[in-house]
């Protein structure tokens, strides 16, 4: 019976500690940059390109086609491009391995082989980088014809 009794006492307690307000954390102390009252978009690189897609037209299957998207950091801090991927192993790139400082211009350079593919082939290329949002997406698209026999 003793038992019992201490339990239901330590029980009450820890019901009535839980109840107040007391002990929380103001909202307003929480800084979340992302939010439902908005992103912040200050401090940060921004991409700005000059195009996000780009069409080589008709390729023969076998060809390999390069293009750079070119870009500014029109934001307030250095960019950096952590990673970037494909939707395929078909496509490669290079782009810079250095901070990219605000107001200036660099580039990616984004080479499509065709080797193997037929027809109407898009792609897209995924930036991975310290802006906001983080993903940024390229695209390239190119119509595939197998070289003509003799």
């Amino acid at each position: 019976m003793r038992i019992f009794k201490i339990t239901a006492i330590l029980v009450i307690a820890i019901l009535a500690s839980c109840s107040g307000d007391k002990n929380r954390i103001p909202a307003s102390v929480v800084n979340v940059p992302n939010s439902a009252e908005g992103v912040a978009t200050t401090g940060l690189p921004q991409f700005q390109f000059t195009q996000t897609e780009h069409d080589f037209g008709k390729v023969i299957q076998g060809e390999r086609v390069t293009y750079a998207f070119k870009f500014k950091n029109t934001g307030d801090a250095d960019l950096l491009i952590a990673n970037i991927s494909s939707t395929c192993g078909c496509t490669a790139t290079e782009f810079p391995r250095t901070p990219v400082k605000p107001g200036e211009e660099n580039h990616i350079k984004v080479t499509f082989d065709s080797a193997g593919k037929e027809g109407f082939q898009q792609k897209s290329i995924t930036i991975a980088a310290n802006t906001q949002p983080s993903n940024t997406v390229l695209s390239i698209k190119a119509m595939v014809f197998l070289p003509e026999k003799n």
